[in-house]
């Protein structure tokens, strides 16, 4: 079978999309699909992973800033690949108008979203996002035959996940290691606000510092953590789930990475970086899961030191437990065996 996936990553908006849509095709390509790529060639963009995974990138120039005017290139595209049984967009600036358009050149059409902010001509929607009423979101958004996959049992994780799930230690609630990662990007630079608390503990913690490959002060990051005792810098790192399980408290932001941390039961204190992660965060600080920071631009160093001395060991306690049952790690099988059974 065939499956087209239209997606992008970039400086602005980050690489999540790319990565839970790589983790899906590869989930795919367990079961013989040939899955493809239709990216846009934007600064930052992560089309030299998705190729080095062995997937063909149909490669869009970033000409405009408009996303409809590629339409044709990506119908081209299409046309080239032929009998597409499936295409996925996971793009927020794809639209009922724009996935209609597409009908002719494909056999089904599935859309990953986070926003619930514009309806989809669609045959399969996943939200994995985790809100208040998320059952309800999409109705009336979407056709009435239209397959919803909502809702982190959905959760779109690495196969790594699943095994480190499996071999979890007990956690009894000292802090002795953290992890720090706020995406790919991290635009308001809070990772070295969280370093820059962590200072103030004279060197009480191991931790461990990713930074993403779109994050401009990367090389400034790498070189306080030179300088702390303890500290170890990955950019990136390709462990993350072993990471995980190590850490007894993360120090983050919102989005998909928060499914990563619940799945492997790790308190997390996090801050929001950008509309799509507030009310996803919210929600699970509601479900006890992680501790919610408010807005990045907002805080400062004293904040996260605040936060640390502040933090319980029945809280750290309370939050891993919820986390685990949040999410158990087997959204992506479970997506993957969906799609199959849909298109035969």
């Amino acid at each position: 079978m065939n499956i087209v996936i239209r997606t992008d990553a970039s400086v602005n908006v980050g690489a999540g999309h790319v990565m839970r849509s790589l983790t899906l095709s590869d989930e795919l390509r367990r079961f013989d699909a040939k899955v493809f790529y239709i990216c846009r060639e934007e600064l930052g963009n992560s089309i030299a992973l998705i190729e080095e995974k062995g997937y063909k990138v149909y490669r869009l120039p970033y000409n405009d800033l408009r996303f409809g005017t590629e339409i044709e290139k990506v119908k081209t595209a299409l046309i080239d690949i032929s009998n597409v049984d499936l295409l996925i967009v996971d793009h927020y600036e794809s639209d009922a108008q724009w996935e209609r358009q597409m009908r002719v050149y494909v056999k089904r059409l599935m859309v990953i979203d986070d926003l619930a902010d514009r309806y989809h001509d669609c045959d399969i929607l996943l939200n994995q996002n985790f809100y208040e009423g998320f059952q309800t979101r999409y109705d009336g958004m979407v056709p009435e035959h239209c397959q919803k996959l909502l809702g982190p049992q959905y959760a779109l994780l690495r196969r790594e996940f699943i095994e480190s799930r499996k071999k979890l230690r007990k956690r009894n609630g000292d802090i002795k290691r953290l992890l720090v990662f706020f995406g790919s990007s991290d635009p308001t630079n809070e990772t070295a606000k969280a370093l820059s608390a962590l200072k103030l503990f004279n060197n009480r913690f191991s931790v461990d510092v990713v930074v993403g490959d779109n994050n401009p002060r990367r090389e400034m990051i790498k070189d306080m953590c030179s300088v702390m005792p303890g500290a170890e810098y990955y950019c990136p790192a390709d462990n993350m789930a072993e990471l995980m399980v190590n850490a007894d408290l993360s120090i983050g932001s919102g989005g998909s990475t928060t499914w990563e941390r619940c799945c492997l039961g790790l308190p997390a204190l996090v801050a929001v970086l950008s509309d799509n992660q507030y009310e996803l965060t919210l929600a699970v600080e509601k479900y006890g899961a992680l501790i919610n920071l408010g807005w990045g631009h907002s805080l400062v160093p004293e904040d996260y030191s605040d936060a640390i001395n502040n933090i319980t060991a029945r809280h750290l306690s309370v939050m891993s437990a919820k986390g685990l049952s949040l999410v158990d790690g087997e959204g992506c099988p479970r997506v993957a065996q969906k799609i199959l059974s849909f298109i035969g």
